[in-house]
């Protein structure tokens, strides 16, 4: 998908720099400047969504999206003077075309790209509306998604703020011309680049939830600051600052919405983050100027400059617990890595499917599953034993650590065997649809657990057994 889309966008860019050297209508290049916005807001939620598949540890994760955003900030700072390089000595055709070369260079750069997903024809079908709903519903039952969400989005409603607050300070509260809305911008972008290296602790550290509310406050302060000393040198250091508490939101941020979502619906999620990180950023540019003309520029920097720090304290009890939990490996995650379908997943995966899994006790005498019945779950055996039962002969029999019933799941086909507990059992259970978007979703694992129902069915031999 993301290198398809990358060609769509080199594709759209190319058709602009025709437009161009052919001197057409300005409408066909709006209009396909809205296609690549279009294409922009499915590119940054399918790459958010494939970094915790591609990272193995979540120190990984958290280094990859601290990569991301330095990144990201760099062409921020780099890529508007290229451009104006290019406009002065070229033509707006041919900075078009460099710019879908730089598309199409991306998109062959993802091509060695593999994060394969194999064919989950025994998965149950979903509605299209279903799933383009997914991320909506997922957020609006998860309080945590929505607390880091609705937090977000009051950053980069700031964000939206300050971009018109920038240009008011430049030509207004500091005097400085046309000129000095470069410098500002400037500096907040450098402040970003800053931001980068002080995120390296969040790579070690476990509190990233801490780290996102100071970064909230830090992004916010500075321009409290400006408002109380309107200079030229402080406003350039205090919007640095506030560079830096917006690298530590992104960083700290996505970091914690990729740990905390099923990577099922995870790439619909980050389209609701993108969503309302579009739609906040337009609503902070639309609100600015109306507190302007309320309040004067130097009461809107004070108004705008405090929101962020009143509700990272607001938050903040909230998101020192969500340290605990990342600090904390969930129960049982361990359990699940040491079973070698689960092995070769990311860690942020094997955490997932340890939130989602479910204790189950069975007494001594009860039969877990039955031959012949639809398979429903994945099963571990915690503590106890368990004996196999095929047409009422004894199997095997199985003990803490092993586990039975993924072949009815991966095969697609009913119990062909009995579970009964020999004594009290403690259980873990894995749902389907988890298991098989889990297992089915990383080639490794898929093979692994090819590997598993191969051995079981030569164990059991001569009787046919799924169990």
């Amino acid at each position: 998908m993301i290198v398809v889309v990358n060609l769509a966008r080199s594709v759209t860019i190319a058709a602009a720099a025709a437009a161009a050297f052919l001197d057409a209508p300005a409408g066909i290049v709006y209009a396909l400047a809205s296609v690549m916005g279009l294409l922009q807001s499915i590119f940054r939620p399918t790459q958010a969504a494939l970094l915790p598949l591609l990272a193995r540890t979540p120190q990984e994760l958290t280094a990859s999206n601290l990569v991301l955003t330095t990144i990201e900030s760099v062409g921020l700072f780099v890529g508007p003077a290229i451009g104006g390089l290019l406009l002065a000595v070229t033509g707006t055709d041919t900075v078009f075309a460099a710019t879908g070369g730089v598309f199409l260079l991306a998109a062959l750069l993802l091509v060695r790209v593999s994060v394969g997903r194999a064919p989950q024809a025994s998965a149950p079908r979903r509605s299209f509306v279903r799933d383009a709903l997914a991320g909506f519903g997922t957020v609006a039952h998860d309080a945590k998604l929505r607390l880091l969400i609705g937090l977000y989005g009051t950053q980069t409603l700031v964000a939206g703020a300050l971009n018109v607050l920038i240009v008011v300070m430049a030509l207004e509260t500091l005097d400085l011309g046309n000129a000095g809305i470069g410098f500002l911008n400037s500096a907040w972008g450098v402040g970003g680049l800053l931001g980068g290296v002080a995120a390296i602790g969040l790579v070690a550290g476990t509190r990233l939830g801490s780290a996102f509310g100071a970064g909230l406050a830090l992004a916010g302060l500075p321009v409290l600051g400006i408002a109380l000393v309107p200079r030229t040198v402080p406003a350039l250091v205090f919007l640095a600052l506030a560079g830096i508490g917006t690298t530590i939101v992104d960083v700290a941020g996505l970091t914690l919405l990729q740990r905390s979502v099923p990577d099922e619906v995870l790439t619909r999620v980050m389209g609701v983050v993108q969503s309302v990180f579009v739609g906040t950023l337009g609503l902070g540019a639309v609100i600015a100027p109306g507190l302007l003309d309320l309040f004067g520029d130097r009461w809107t920097l004070v108004a705008v400059g405090a929101l962020l720090p009143v509700v990272a304290a607001l938050a903040w009890p909230r998101l020192r617990r969500l340290d605990v939990e990342t600090a904390t490996a969930p129960p049982n995650a361990e359990l699940l890595r040491a079973i070698a379908i689960f092995r070769p997943l990311p860690s942020a995966v094997v955490e997932q499917l340890a939130h989602e899994a479910r204790t189950q006790h069975v007494g001594a005498g009860e039969k877990v599953i039955r031959q012949g019945d639809a398979g429903d779950r994945f099963y571990v055996l915690v503590d106890g034993e368990a004996e196999v039962q095929i047409d009422g002969q004894h199997r095997q029999t199985l003990q803490a650590g092993d586990h039975f019933g993924e072949i009815a799941l991966l095969r697609d086909v009913p119990r062909t065997a009995t579970v009964v507990a020999l004594g009290d059992l403690e259980l873990l259970t894995i749902e389907r649809d988890d298991f098989l978007a889990a297992v089915t979703g990383h080639p490794e694992s898929a093979h692994a657990a090819e590997a598993v129902v191969a051995a079981r069915f030569g164990s059991l031999r001569p009787s046919v057994a799924s169990i």
